[in-house]
């Protein structure tokens, strides 16, 4: 880099990187710091330098074929030069002297117009159409933030609904322009999931689940890209009937077919541990089966385990807690002390053991599963007149009040378990 006065003010000579060769035709690049002070001229080259190279680098993303990259490399190369990207029109009304200096400012050295510049500074860029699919793609960028601590697993089960969801509209009115969408598509669409309801015997829930992941990213879409659009989005929901509940297991049932002698030998260790492990905590099976080894704590006075979010999410802030072990529960984990890595984030957990568990004749009913166990160990908390703060305390729920102090202690807590465990 060489610093030389030409003139009355000072100019900075550079060599132009390999990288910019394809938008940039000089060799050296000359730009004048318009001063004539040396020492002023040297604090302006690295700004000055970061401008150009800001510039190259937009128009280098502006040469692709991808009209949303192309529409936002516009814009960006428009605030490196100083201005607010205009859509052509609005650039015909400018005032005379702003549309002459963006003219100026679109021509290279030769006085010719460079296309890059003045699809930026005239506004040469057309808007790209976002299509449905295409809004998904943007969402997950703008969404970056929901995911932060999710494992593998949560990504996944996070992810999947929202492309059903998108599937699912898209087979109905195709892959249209979110600009292009009517009021009467999303009607089409939503006598489509009706349809789906009487023909599949589904609850509104599931309707209602689509219909929300689909707002949620037209809008992210529409507000952070600054579409402007009127989505018709509003009054499409179904009313949702009477919630389906899991039954709980009885505490009979447990004791006499769950847990009688060799029941759950068919499943494997980690799985059977599981299980076990849940009859007297109530943990999710999620929950447990991500348990790591260092929260598995059997040493001490009072052996429990810590709910953490450790590589993953965890279903709210108040699933963090500490439960006691005792009963069947202890020994489980006494037999898998390492935690259970077959299945650490790993969605197969619940549909094995649910096969296991009927295939067996384990289920007390056929509306019951493996997260029924999770209910016992609350009816049971229940029967006994357990204290709401530490029921929620121990299940993981929401006090619907504020919390005061810190609770009970670990060693009381025990004795709350003990007296209910199996």
């Amino acid at each position: 880099m060489s610093l030389i006065k030409r003139g009355a003010n000072f100019s900075m000579r550079r060599r132009v990187p390999s990288r910019y060769k394809s938008i940039e035709t000089r060799q050296f690049v000359w730009i004048s710091l318009h001063t004539d002070s040396e020492t002023i001229a040297r604090q302006k080259v690295p700004v000055a330098w970061l401008n150009l190279t800001e510039a190259w680098e937009a128009r280098l993303a502006g040469d692709t074929a991808d009209a949303e990259k192309r529409f936002e490399a516009a814009k960006e190369l428009a605030a490196v030069r100083g201005y607010q990207y205009l859509e052509a029109n609005k650039v015909a009304h400018l005032k005379r002297s702003e549309l002459l200096e963006r003219v100026e400012d679109a021509r290279d050295n030769s006085g010719k117009v460079d296309t890059l510049e003045a699809t930026a500074t005239l506004g040469g860029a057309n808007k790209p159409e976002i299509t449905i699919t295409k809004a998904l793609e943007i969402f997950w960028s703008l969404a970056a933030d929901r995911i932060i601590g999710k494992s593998d697993d949560q990504m996944r089960r996070w992810r999947n609904p929202r492309k059903k969801a998108i599937r699912n509209l898209v087979s109905v009115i195709g892959d249209k322009a979110l600009a292009e969408i009517t009021g009467d598509n999303m009607l089409d669409f939503r006598q489509w999931w009706l349809d789906q309801m009487e023909l599949r015997n589904l609850t509104p829930n599931s309707a209602n689940k689509d219909l929300i992941h689909l707002s949620n990213i037209f809008k992210t879409v529409n507000k952070m890209k600054r579409l402007g659009l009127d989505l018709p989005m509003s009054d499409l929901s179904f009313k949702e009937g009477e919630a389906r509940q899991r039954p709980p297991f009885s505490k009979d049932w447990i004791s006499t077919k769950l847990i009688a002698n060799g029941a759950l030998d068919g499943l494997n260790t980690e799985a059977r541990c599981i299980v076990l492990g849940m009859i007297n905590t109530g943990y999710r099976p999620s929950e447990g089966a991500n348990l790591l080894q260092e929260q598995i704590r059997l040493e001490g006075d009072v052996p429990h385990i810590s709910i953490e979010p450790i590589d993953r999410q965890l279903k709210s802030a108040y699933a963090r807690r500490i439960i006691p072990l005792a009963g069947v529960s202890l020994e489980a984990f006494k037999e898998c002390p390492n935690g259970f890595p077959r299945y650490r984030d790993n969605p197969g957990l619940s549909d094995a053991v649910n096969k296991f568990l009927r295939k067996n004749g384990l289920m007390e009913t056929d509306q019951h599963s493996l997260y029924s166990l999770r209910h016992a160990f609350e009816d049971r908390m229940l029967a006994a007149g357990v204290d709401d703060r530490i029921r929620r305390d121990l299940f993981g729920h929401r006090l619907n009040r504020e919390r005061y102090g810190t609770g009970a202690t670990l060693k009381h807590l025990h004795k709350v378990v003990q007296s209910i465990a199996i």
